[in-house]
């Protein structure tokens, strides 16, 4: 995997919740859809337990306040953030070479990153912390957004070549556009209607 790839694991967990539609928005309620956030094949999933379902939110909780102050323009923040996160949940790099082989069967080196989890919230947040201070370091704090659609609160990582994303999904960034478009119509159809003089 590469490391950039980690920070959507990030992304992941901070959108199984969406605080400004309504309380029950939580998605993470049971082992099951904390295992869901690792993918089907992945061993640690099988290290959840139900005590992990409410340390993955208090995470997820530190993980918002990192988008957060980013997409309010406070990066220093959005970094003292993300340290006390890389501090408390550290992880080793190796290079590994499994699954990747080119044309002649060599493998194509690539850095993991290794945990080293007392559970399993403490192995995600490892690898999400690490995938977005890599992404920030490289990219910026400013690539790191919260979908402008109302009322909608995803988060994303911008990869874009021109900084230009501002929505979380192609749904939003749809819906977003025609509301816009409705709102013109709307203005332009009062204007009309306006008796003149």
């Amino acid at each position: 995997m590469e490391l950039a790839e980690y920070a959507e694991y990030a992304v992941r967990l901070v959108n199984t919740d969406q605080p400004a539609r309504d309380t029950d928005s939580d998605r993470l309620t049971s082992v099951e859809s904390v295992r869901a956030l690792f993918g089907a094949s992945s061993r640690a999933a099988r290290r959840v337990t139900q005590a992990d379902v409410a340390r993955f939110r208090t995470v997820r909780t530190r993980l918002r306040a990192v988008f957060t102050a980013a997409d309010e323009g406070d990066h220093t923040r959005a970094v003292d953030l993300l340290n006390s996160l890389l501090l408390e949940f550290p992880v080793s790099p190796q290079i590994s070479g499994h699954d990747h082989l080119d044309e002649e069967g060599r493998p194509r080196w690539h850095i993991h990153l290794t945990e080293h989890p007392s559970n399993a919230t403490a192995g995600y947040a490892a690898m999400s912390a690490m995938g977005l201070a890599f992404h920030l370091t490289k990219f910026g704090p400013d690539r790191l957004g919260m979908c402008e659609a109302t009322p909608c609160r995803n988060v994303y990582v911008d990869s874009s070549t021109n900084r230009s994303r501002r929505y979380c999904s192609e749904r939003c960034a749809t819906r977003s556009n025609v509301a816009a478009y409705r709102a013109r119509k709307r203005l332009e159809t009062h204007d009309t209607a306006r008796p003149v003089g």
